[in-house]
């Protein structure tokens, strides 16, 4: 597998930090990787492995607010107001250079947690370039008093400290709720995994598992209700390709019947190709659990089919 990591100036100015794995042959399609929060994109260099192995090139850019993109700036868990529809301007950047790279080729999206949420406001606005888009431990519209709650706590936040200071309230109502399905806990992230090592390395890694600022809990909650609004959602174009998969153990959506359901509005809206899948037992990260190579096969299973058919 081959590096070409660069750096991408985005359209306001922003440098962006950007993973490229790239197939020793030339690539027959590209896929982008949305991670999620509190995370980075290195952290998918494994499932990139696999996806490369089979001739696809990676492209994962490092989101504002984290991994490299952050640390470059200073700005590790930050948002500026509008971050939620900035950060989808940036994935479509990237998306653009991947289709000015190799014109023809066909270009999917895989997002993740925020990743995928951020990837269900980009199909929105920009799906209509894309062959397919998979979407990993995802959620559908968040309930109204979490929205009113945790909006009203950041807006407060932002006005009294700054959108700057940290903002362990909201943390503890996304996270600290999310871990309380699994008491007694070893860890504060036993909801991401099963796999001990695979927490392990996500609580030792710097760029991982920290805590936001109330400005970007401002723009997710403002983002979220923008761009998972009926409005919003009746905009994604109905013959685009969507796999939703997560755990059925998992708290952001799988346990609590949101994926199934999102699933279920996708298609009465007449997008034709909708699957979703539930894997018995696994948590929040399926490409980190125990049974992670079964899930790898089966996100790139679904790539080659919809490569097969967008490449006739």
């Amino acid at each position: 597998m081959n590096n070409a990591h660069f750096a991408h100036t985005a359209s306001d100015g922003k440098t962006i930090q950007v993973r490229h794995w790239l197939p020793s042959g030339e690539p027959k399609a590209a896929i982008v990787i949305a991670h999620g929060m509190a995370e980075h994109g290195g952290r998918y260099e494994r499932f990139a492995e696999v996806l490369v192995a089979k001739g696809f090139e990676v492209y994962t850019p490092d989101h504002r607010g984290h991994g490299k993109t952050a640390a470059t700036a200073g700005e590790l868990g930050l948002w500026e107001k509008e971050g939620f529809r900035r950060v989808i301007d940036d994935l479509h950047e990237i998306v653009l250079l991947a289709f000015a790279a190799k014109p023809g080729n066909p270009l999917f999206l895989f997002g993740h947690s925020l990743g995928s949420l951020l990837s269900q406001g980009y199909i929105s606005l920009y799906g209509e370039g894309l062959a397919g888009v998979a979407l990993s431990g995802t959620a559908g519209p968040m309930p109204a008093a979490l929205i009113g709650g945790g909006g009203a706590i950041a807006a407060m936040g932002c006005l009294f400290k700054g959108p700057g200071a940290l903002a362990p309230l909201a943390d503890k109502m996304s996270f600290g709720a999310f871990n309380d399905a699994f008491k007694p806990n070893r860890t504060p992230f036993d909801w991401l995994s099963r796999d001990n090592a695979e927490v392990d390395k996500y609580i030792a890694d710097p760029f991982c598992g920290f805590v936001c600022r109330y400005g970007y809990f401002r723009a997710l909650i403002a983002g979220l209700k923008a761009f998972q609004s009926p409005e919003a959602v009746a905009l994604i174009p109905k013959g685009l390709p969507v796999f939703m998969a997560s755990g059925a153990m998992d708290p952001v959506g799988g346990a609590s019947g949101s994926v199934t359901a999102l699933a279920a509005t996708y298609r009465a809206l007449g997008i034709s190709d909708v699957e979703d899948r539930l894997y018995e037992g696994a948590r929040h990260e399926i490409l980190n659990e125990t049974n992670r190579d079964d899930v790898a096969i089966d996100f790139l299973a679904w790539f080659e089919k919809q490569y097969a058919k967008a490449a006739k």
